[in-house]
């Protein structure tokens, strides 16, 4: 008898299963070659959290909860890492032959004989869900783990370098740091974060610890979290690599550094601020091969890139692009300009700060402290013959008057603005003191634009939409015939259930008539109806067609835009 029979026989005793649900399940069984626990939650028969309860009753087995434990790198290395994805277990302690391990199989009794023999250890079993079961394996035996093993292999006579309050330590501090661990540590953190897809890495300090946490697809996901005695000198490193001030501890630093790899190069925008703990530390990882791949790469519907690409096409005016911060408003605007971007014609941008380095495009940075504010970079462009003008970001009204006034006098200018809507940037613009006539003579288009999680390919299953999101969208989503699908989560996406982001966006194109109801002084939502009326989709609606695709969920759209 299998472990697989020995379970379906007990969830028969216990009134969970029927005779018939068992012969079904262990027919499916036999031709799927999935585990039987994997079965019993893919039917719906049990939640994952009710199986594991379920085991522990029947089995008196205890359960632990793997992500409030630290399980230490000797352990680990009983184990191989295969064999510990193929069997869905981990070790978790030993007392001298005694091994700990959890497993969401308890039954499998082959493959606790094949454990036993591997490790020479008695097995002592401990109950887990098999998703717990599979972060603790993608943390210990991938980037966390490595992190860890450097972490305790660095003696206190190689974290000495942390006391940096003296400058007359600095070329000592310096050579210090520039040695394993620290160098090793903070190699590992940026592969990894490269590996895992991030566009951010926070590096924060705490009382009596400090953690690291990846921004992937927009959301921040914890990797690590350590005691206090490596992080100053992580700190230090990391200030060298940008050719930032290593003494200075008491005004915030910006810095960037870059790296080539897997072919391909990427800008670090470095970040440190004082904080109550000590310095925290976050780096933006740009990557140039998303701004150079075009439009048609940047995950956008057609219709509203359609729209856009006819904009680009004027000779003068103003582009511009709203969202909130990290929206990828500059990607898009970068990934316009190196359509734009030849011989003849000469392009220049003022921001703050520079994101992404381009070659063939004349880049300056803000500069407060001696007078290189946005509106006097942009005069001083204005100087230099420009024929398209990047401009960061629309602040104040001195410099969205240069910036529109550019665009009226046989430029082409880009720029960004913070506003939830295409037609609030216009009703902003006023509000900024910038005259109707001269918004409606100079912009050509708005978009808004945001970013959602795609639903990972690799596990995309079909999934009930929730009674809590129905009820926010019954209104306004017509869900008639329409299969909604969602991530079960898995090896590639982390366990989240999604796999990178597509953008949305809100396309409106200045004509004739949103001309007339700009002189009119008419508000964001006169504009917005007279756009719709004729085709303008919304953010909302743009994106409630990815989940009609099956590209993205409800709970998704909901998250970063909103039901009308």
């Amino acid at each position: 008898m299998t472990s697989d029979d020995k379970l379906a026989e007990i969830l028969v005793q216990k009134g969970k299963l029927s005779e018939k649900q068992r012969s079904r399940l262990l027919q499916l069984q036999q031709t799927s070659n999935k585990p039987l626990t994997q079965l019993l939650i893919e039917e719906k028969i049990f939640e994952e959290e009710e199986m594991v309860h379920f085991l522990s009753d029947s089995l008196d087995i205890p359960i632990l909860r793997l992500d409030s434990y630290q399980i230490e790198r000797e352990v680990l290395q009983l184990v191989p890492r295969k064999l510990a994805e193929r069997y869905g277990v981990i070790p978790v302690a030993r007392i001298g032959t005694l091994l700990t391990l959890a497993a969401s199989r308890p039954l499998d009794l082959i493959t606790l004989d094949d454990l036993k023999e591997l490790t020479k250890c008695d097995i002592r079993l401990v109950l887990a869900s098999p998703k717990s079961i599979q972060n603790a394996l993608t943390t210990y035996y991938t980037g966390a783990g490595s992190l860890r093993q450097i972490v305790e292999e660095a003696g206190p006579e190689q974290l000495e370098l942390i006391s940096l309050d003296a400058e007359d330590k600095g070329a000592a501090a310096r050579a210090n740091i520039d040695e394993a661990p620290i160098v090793r540590m903070l190699n590992l953190v940026v592969q990894e974060a490269i590996q895992q897809r991030a566009s951010d890495i926070h590096i924060e300090p705490y009382t009596d610890h400090f953690r690291i946490r990846y921004r992937i697809d927009g959301v921040l996901k914890e990797t690590l979290k350590q005691s206090l005695e490596i992080y100053p000198g992580m700190i230090a490193r990391l200030k060298i690599l940008s050719t930032l001030d290593i003494t200075e501890k008491r005004v915030p630093q910006d810095g960037r550094f870059k790296i080539q790899t897997a072919g391909k190069e990427i800008d670090f925008r470095v970040s440190i601020l004082p904080t109550l703990f000590g310095e925290k530390g976050v780096l933006r990882l740009l990557d140039k091969a998303n701004v150079r791949s075009g439009l048609d790469q940047l995950g956008f519907s057609e219709k509203p890139i359609s729209v856009l690409r006819e904009a680009i096409r004027h000779p003068y005016g103003m582009i511009l692009i709203t969202g909130p911060t990290g929206s990828g408003k500059t990607t898009t605007l970068y990934s316009i300009l190196n359509i734009l971007n030849t011989a003849e014609r000469n392009l220049m941008s003022i921001e703050d700060p520079i994101e992404y380095q381009v070659e063939g495009i004349t880049q300056t940075q803000v500069n407060p402290e001696i007078g290189l504010t946005f509106a006097n970079g942009l005069r001083s462009l204005l100087r230099q013959s420009p024929d398209i003008i990047l401009v960061g970001e629309i602040r104040d009204a001195e410099t969205a008057d240069i910036a529109v006034k550019a665009a009226l006098t046989g430029h082409l200018v880009f720029s960004t603005l913070h506003t939830n809507s295409a037609a609030g940037a216009v009703t902003r613009l006023v509000d900024m003191g910038v005259e109707p006539f001269l918004i409606a003579s100079s912009v050509i288009l708005v978009g808004a634009q945001r970013l959602v999680r795609q639903i990972c390919p690799h596990c995309k299953v079909p999934s009930p939409v929730p009674p809590e999101v129905l009820k926010r969208v019954y209104q306004s989503v017509d869900l008639k015939n329409i299969t909604a699908y969602k991530g079960k989560g898995c090896r590639r996406c982390n366990d989240t259930g999604h796999l990178g982001r597509l953008g949305v966006m809100e396309a409106l194109p200045i004509d004739s008539e949103i001309r007339n109801a700009i002189l009119t002084k008419a508000s964001a939502g006169d504009i917005e109806k007279i756009a719709t009326s004729k085709g303008m989709e919304l953010l909302f609606d743009n994106a409630i067609g990815l989940f009609k695709e099956g590209k993205t969920t409800l709970e998704e759209i909901l998250r970063v835009t909103a039901a009308e």
